[in-house]
């Protein structure tokens, strides 16, 4: 009897996963048109470690499921000043540019939604961000991601500073 409830107790998940756009996209065929699914999905667990993938599928939920399978395999590590980002970064990728500041404690995450999606999957508690390209959402992510492992890198290069 114990072993059959403890099959039913859920664990509490190692990520966070979050979707942050659904787009259906057809394509025009001999047949009529084929109709699909892309997921935008952010995976996070809120340490430190981010991740965000882009799956098509026939339905949604084929397509995130695609999305966050291809998220976990690319999982990349940053490095954190506390509860904010060690510096100020501003990065390009492709039209979508995104600048990146530190916050003081307690601020709170100061950005529009793909950005904030990125930085609370982190586990970044305290930044200020802005998105100056272009709006697409993935464009933005994708940015994103590259600006904080450019930080990471950045900051393992210098070291942290004496006394933390």
């Amino acid at each position: 009897m114990d072993n059959r409830n403890q099959q039913y107790t859920r664990e509490p998940r190692e990520f966070t996963e979050t979707v942050v756009q659904i787009n259906r996209v057809s394509k025009k065929t001999k047949g009529g048109n084929q109709i699909r699914f892309t997921a935008l999905v952010i995976v996070g667990d809120k340490k430190g470690r981010v991740a965000a993938g882009l799956g098509k599928a026939p339905d949604v939920v084929s397509g995130i499921q695609k999305a966050i399978s291809y998220a976990k395999k690319r999982m990349i590590t940053i490095s954190m000043k506390g509860t904010t980002i060690p510096y100020q970064i501003l990065i390009k990728e492709g039209a979508a540019k995104v600048l990146l500041k530190p916050a003081p404690r307690g601020s709170g995450i100061v950005a529009g939604g793909p950005i904030r999606a990125v930085l609370e999957s982190a586990g970044i508690k305290d930044v200020v961000a802005k998105m100056l390209g272009t709006n697409n959402k993935a464009s933005n992510v994708y940015a994103t991601i590259k600006a904080l492992k450019q930080l990471t890198e950045l900051y393992n290069k210098k070291g942290s500073p004496s006394g933390e």
